[in-house]
């Protein structure tokens, strides 16, 4: 954790900067002598948070591979860990051949919707996300009702 002073406290400002980024917006943390610059990120809700560092890659950066399991097959998708789930099921329509509005996909027990974040729900790399068809078009399909109109809907107009 990193407390700042603030300049009216501190003897001199020039030795706190010591001409180094603070000056650009950013601050140093100081830890065994050694000084690193803080790094930033914008969260895609528009927070401004501390960069993590995880070991070269950062959660929510980068290419992720995802299993997609149906009823009888899986896929491995590899897709950016910021997209969202519209974007997974756009993919995904490429591979199954269902259309992303004929698609639901569930992610530790519950149905996402298409504009909610891969990694601010928390998939990360080699999680699994299980794709299913939406009931009421599985439904149309097997009636064959898929092409016609609606129930209750006329058919030709009288002209009179």
């Amino acid at each position: 954790m990193i407390k700042l002073r603030s300049k009216r406290f501190s003897r001199s400002s020039s030795k706190l900067n010591n001409g180094a980024s603070s000056i650009k917006g950013g601050a140093e943390k100081v830890s065994g002598g050694i000084s690193t610059e803080i790094k930033w990120e914008l969260r895609p809700g528009g927070m401004l948070v501390q960069k993590r560092d995880n070991g070269g890659s950062s959660e929510g950066e980068g290419m992720i591979t995802i299993r997609v399991s149906t009823v009888s097959k899986w896929h491995d998708i590899s897709i950016e860990a910021t997209s969202t789930f519209g974007e997974l099921k756009m993919i995904l329509s490429l591979v199954t051949s269902l259309e992303p509005r004929e698609q639901r996909v569930l992610f530790k027990g519950k149905e996402r919707e298409d504009d909610e974040y891969l990694h601010m729900v928390g998939v990360r790399d080699k999680d699994k996300v299980l794709l299913l068809e939406d009931p009421a078009t599985k439904e149309r399909k097997l009636y064959g009702l898929a092409g016609t109109k609606p129930i209750g809907t006329p058919c030709c107009t009288i002209s009179v």
